[in-house]
């Protein structure tokens, strides 16, 4: 069956929503014009506010994009030569590179089969005298395993960074993503929960002397004008996109029930299509709140590369987050890490797939990706046999 724009399902679908709230977003972008405070100011100030009671953080500090947001993270904590981070070695490359261009040295970790978040235990093996900051990705809209983490940081002394940026609006055990660690920093890219219409990002703290220091940090470290206390760089955050994602934010609790609706439609074709030996669904682990940011399966028996071009062929959007573990990015070569050092992240690249997601898919667009997985991989069974 060929793909016609009728059948054809993307990956994310950014208009639908866009057109619903047409009206509103351009009002707001029209009042911001007409303010002529493109740049940081009033905007600014009240998304940082509510985003950070959304996150139950008292600050927030409004940033460029959810890079930004770890790298103002890292900075404010005075993270640099000789220092340690531990980190997941399965996430997106932003994590490790902010470490890494801090001067300090990303420390891997490997990850649960079950949920792709970091192992806690795999962290407090890797605990060492320089070791400055654990940075808890929260992968694909779900909350890595808590409990252990706080124990060993209370242990070392050591402050715990969430990379919410997948996962705004989850929650571990009742608090919410942002709450979970001393800064939770998050991403507005476009095919995020809440996502803006260009890059975007933000930090949430309790803690108001990092929440001013990395709202200096963002601003050349000048304190006052042209006064410069710290190094910092360029990491303003737009006005027109903070009045924009200010717009979209009541809606957003709304659109996470329809991602999790979404997620169920999809567990359930998988069983109809008796695809379960095939595609692995998505683990919610307990007191979970998964926003369901990427509905990821595994695709057993090397199929998945195949399943990849067979989908795309038939105008149905999918992507491989992510195709290459950390330690084996040829960037990071020079810290020596090697292929076999990550086995349960060298697995999951080579088997993941994201299906298409987004709030307003259909049913019938799920079943359309379901059934077209299905033709496929009963093929491959039927060639194996």
């Amino acid at each position: 069956m060929s793909a016609t724009p009728s059948t054809a399902v993307p990956l994310c679908d950014l208009l639908t929503q866009y057109r619903s709230l047409q009206p509103q977003l351009e009002a707001a972008v029209t009042r911001v014009l007409a303010s002529g405070q493109v740049i940081l100011g009033p905007e600014v100030a009240a998304l940082e506010e509510e985003i950070a009671a959304y996150c139950n953080a008292s600050h927030g500090v409004g940033c460029g994009s959810g890079t930004e947001a770890i790298s103002l993270a890292l900075h404010a904590l005075e993270i640099g030569p000789g220092d340690e981070v531990i980190l997941p070695a399965f996430t997106f490359f932003a994590t490790a590179g902010c470490v890494a261009r801090t001067g300090a040295r990303p420390v891997f970790v490997d990850i649960d089969p079950a949920t792709f978040n970091l192992d806690p235990e795999d962290v407090a093996a890797k605990i060492t005298s320089r070791t400055k900051a654990i940075l808890v990705v929260h992968l694909f809209g779900q909350c890595a395993e808590m409990t252990p983490l706080w124990r060993i940081a209370e242990r070392y002394h050591l402050p715990i960074i969430e990379d919410a940026a997948q996962a705004l609006g989850a929650e571990y055990q009742n608090k919410r993503a942002g709450s979970l660690g001393l800064m939770g920093c998050l991403s507005f890219y476009p095919t995020k929960n809440l996502g803006a219409y260009g890059d975007a990002g933000l930090t949430v703290t309790s803690d108001p002397a990092l929440a001013a220091r990395m709202a200096c940090l963002r601003v050349h470290g000048m304190e006052p004008r042209y006064y410069h206390k710290y190094l910092g760089w360029n990491a303003r955050l737009d006005a027109v996109q903070a009045c924009l994602l200010r717009v979209k934010l009541p809606y957003l609790d709304t659109w996470i029930g329809q991602r999790q609706a979404a997620a169920e439609r999809y567990h359930a074709l998988i069983e109809q299509h008796h695809l379960t030996d095939w595609l692995e669904r998505p683990t919610i682990a307990p007191d979970r709140r998964h926003t369901f940011n990427q509905y990821v399966v595994r695709v057993a028996r090397g199929e998945r590369d195949a399943l990849v071009r067979h989908l795309k062929s038939e105008g149905i959007g999918c992507e491989i987050y992510y195709p290459l573990a950390l330690h084996q990015q040829e960037c990071l070569a020079y810290l020596g890490y090697k292929t076999g050092d990550f086995p349960v992240s060298e697995s999951a690249s080579r088997c993941v797939l994201a299906l298409p997601m987004f709030p307003e898919i259909t049913a019938a667009q799920q079943e359309r990706v379901i059934a077209s997985c299905a033709v496929h991989l009963r093929r491959a069974l039927r060639r194996a046999g």
